[in-house]
């Protein structure tokens, strides 16, 4: 195919601004699955496409050591970003993916869903008394956040402390639209972080294989050479990936609910479509809405040549709508099945933490079709602003028990 040149109001950029992105990638699949963008990047927008190049070999997705200075400097942010596992290649890169995987993998999501439940029941009773309900402050960011720190063992009386710094480093992940404010923050907080869980991985040396993080550490680095600045930093990396999926999953799909009431009426006349349902809000307003890859080497795609250097922006939100997949794709249906979504990437770095966030949105969602009758919006909806994922900073809902 012959690869047009993209009006500059179609460039990632642009994208990632808007409230509805949508049209926009209607039009970018309109002149196919490939298309220019702006500073010689690639955007790829065809289900097909995008799931191939997920799986691509030639495409890898750390940075050019070029661009991380430019927008991290040689700081402690830049130096985070090399060590993560999403930056990884194997066999560093299948170490760490096998460590994390133990941690939010599928048998331990289902050991955790009493836990799980009882926690969103503790969120939620406040709010049904007060009549509000804030699904992002209340709920879709607590929720997770007091899953991971359960996971790594932090202590509830550090929680706040803990948290407030890794809000600040999870800027590093938004790097095209840093300030100098934002990149001081980062390198503030990471040494504090680096010096606050290698201090409580030293308090659980006597625990090996104990029920924590911390404690599986030690059990795995005795036989896979885990180093303490591979543990801290992934672990660093690991509370960006539990909090921000489920709380962009989760806010998404409330606010396609209520802006469907009919699918919000069928899941209230049958909650068994919730795991479908979240499958749904997933493909519909995925919180994931693009990933950046390089080319290690000239690939050809669509009969262009991208060369060796190049970036390729997978658009995971716009092949989510691809017709010619998904039959009435701009339509929110919670019973759709099958419905194979990209919503969570795919790969060799497909998002870490698909069993939990599934496991957390599920929990979520039965309770709020089944416990809350939501009365209408208690003030404007506030979205964030983010270069590649989508979600809230505030959805606040007038509500009472069911």
């Amino acid at each position: 195919m012959r690869a047009e040149t993209a009006r500059p109001h179609l460039s990632a950029a642009f994208l990632a601004t808007q409230d509805d992105p949508y049209p926009a990638y209607a039009q970018l699949r309109e002149r196919g699955p490939l298309s220019r963008a702006e500073l010689g990047q690639w955007l790829v927008t065809g289900h097909s496409l995008v799931s191939t190049l997920l799986r691509e070999g030639r495409l890898e997705s750390r940075m050019p050591p070029e661009y991380t200075r430019i927008t991290l400097g040689d700081g402690p942010g830049a130096e985070f970003l090399d060590r993560i596992v999403l930056t990884r290649t194997p066999p560093d890169h299948t170490r760490l993916r096998r460590f994390i995987g133990r941690a939010l993998g599928t048998p331990v999501a289902r050991r955790l869903t009493g836990h799980i439940g009882a926690a969103a029941d503790a969120l939620l009773d406040p709010a049904l008394e007060r009549g509000t309900l804030d699904v992002v402050t209340d709920l879709a960011v607590p929720l997770p956040v007091g899953v991971v720190c359960d996971l790594i063992g932090i202590p509830a009386v550090d929680r706040p402390e803990v948290l407030t710094r890794v809000i600040s480093l999870a800027k590093v992940f938004d790097a095209a639209n840093l300030t100098p404010a934002d990149l001081h923050d980062i390198n503030a907080a990471l040494p504090w972080l680096h010096d606050y869980l290698g201090e409580l991985l030293a308090t659980r040396r006597d625990e090996p294989g104990g029920p924590t993080l911390a404690g599986m550490y030690w059990e795995e680095s005795a036989t896979d050479r885990l180093s303490v600045a591979d543990f801290v930093d992934n672990m660093l990396f690991l509370f960006h990936a539990g909090f921000e999926t489920t709380m962009g999953l989760v806010s998404n799909g409330v606010a396609a609910l209520l802006a469907h009431p009919d699918q919000l009426r069928r899941l209230r006349a049958d909650p068994g479509l919730v795991p479908t349902a979240v499958e749904e809000f997933l493909r519909y307003d995925a919180p994931i809405q693009n990933v950046i890859r390089v080319a290690r080497e000239p690939v050809e795609v669509e009969g262009v040549k991208i060369r060796a250097g190049r970036t390729v922006l997978l658009l995971l939100g716009a092949a989510n709508r691809d017709a010619t997949v998904f039959a009435d794709a701009e339509r929110l249906d919670v019973g759709r099945d099958p419905n194979p979504h990209l919503g969570f990437g795919g790969g060799l770095h497909h998002c870490l933490g698909t069993a939990m966030a599934r496991l957390m949105s599920v929990i979520v969602f039965e309770r709020l079709v089944r416990t809350v009758e939501i009365l209408g919006p208690a003030g404007p909806p506030v979205r964030r602003r983010h270069a590649s994922l989508r979600s809230y900073d505030q959805l606040p809902l007038l509500v009472r028990p069911r």
